[in-house]
C-alpha cells in the first residue's frame, strides 16, 4: 500500500487545539483509520498509525517554539520521532534556517511530507534509525512523546545527553509519560494541552517542555 494515499485516504484535515496555526491530516471519529483495530492494520502491512493523532508532548512543544521563536530561528533543528511532523513544521514556521525530520515509519515519513506541503514549509524527512547518530550541523534537537517505553527512553535518552555535551540545544516535550528520566532535565514551559479519551486516560494534560542539560 502506497503510504502517501494511505494518508490521504484515512485522514481529515485539521488544527490541534493548542497549536491552531498548523493544519494537519488527522484521523478525526470520521476517518476509517479511528475505528482500525491494530490486528486490522497489520493485515494491510501498515503499522499503528502513532502518526495520525497529535500528543499532547508533540503539541506543548510546538507551542513553545511558536511562542519562543528565538531558540529556532536561523539554526538547524532535528526534530526526533516526528510523528505528524507538528514539532517540526512549527520549527520551520519559527524560522530555522533548515529542518530534519527523524520518523522510522514510512507512513509517518508520508504523512509529515503531506503535512509540510499543507502549511506551506520544507522539512526535509528521513527514515534512517539516528538513534546514536551524530552530525556537526545539528544545532536543536527536538523530541516529543518519546518516554512511553523503557527501551525506547533509555536509548534516546542516553542518546540526547551525548548530544547536549557537544553542544546541542535539546529540547523534550512530555506529559508525563512513565519513563520520563528522574533527572537531567530544566523546565522551559508548561501547557495545558486538551487530549481525547480515545487516546489518552483524561480529558487534557500538563505538556511541559523540558531541556536536557545532561547528567
Amino acid at each position: 500500500m502506497d503510504p502517501a494515499i494511505f494518508v490521504r485516504q484515512n485522514t481529515a484535515i485539521t488544527a490541534p487545539a493548542l497549536v491552531p496555526e498548523i493544519r494537519l491530516h488527522l484521523a478525526t471519529e470520521i476517518t476509517p483509520i479511528w475505528q482500525a483495530t491494530e490486528e486490522t492494520l497489520a493485515c494491510s502491512a501498515v503499522p499503528p498509525p502513532f502518526w495520525a493523532f497529535v500528543w499532547a508532548g508533540g503539541q506543548a512543544l510546538a507551542r513553545y517554539l511558536l511562542d519562543h521563536p528565538e531558540q529556532v530561528a536561523g539554526r538547524f533543528v532535528l526534530d526526533f520521532g516526528a510523528g505528524s511532523g507538528i514539532v517540526a513544521i512549527a520549527a520551520a514556521k519559527a524560522g530555522a534556517s533548515r529542518v530534519l525530520a527523524a520518523e522510522i515509519d514510512h507512513f509517518a515519513a508520508a504523512s509529515i511530507a503531506a503535512n509540510a506541503v499543507l502549511n506551506g514549509v520544507n522539512i526535509d524527512v528521513t527514515t534512517a534509525d539516528i538513534i546514536g547518530a551524530v552530525e556537526s550541523s545539528w544545532e536543536v534537537i527536538t523530541a516529543g512523546d518519546v518516554c512511553y517505553e523503557q527501551p525506547m527512553a533509555g536509548r534516546v535518552t542516553a542518546w540526547l545527553r551525548s548530544l547536549v555535551e557537544r553542544g546541542c540545544l535539546v529540547l523534550l516535550g512530555d506529559p508525563g509519560r512513565a519513563y520520563l528520566p528522574a533527572r537531567g532535565l530544566r523546565e522551559r514551559g508548561r501547557y495545558l494541552v486538551p487530549t481525547s479519551r480515545e487516546i489518552e486516560d483524561r480529558d487534557s494534560r500538563d505538556g511541559v517542555v523540558w531541556e536536557v542539560i545532561g547528567d
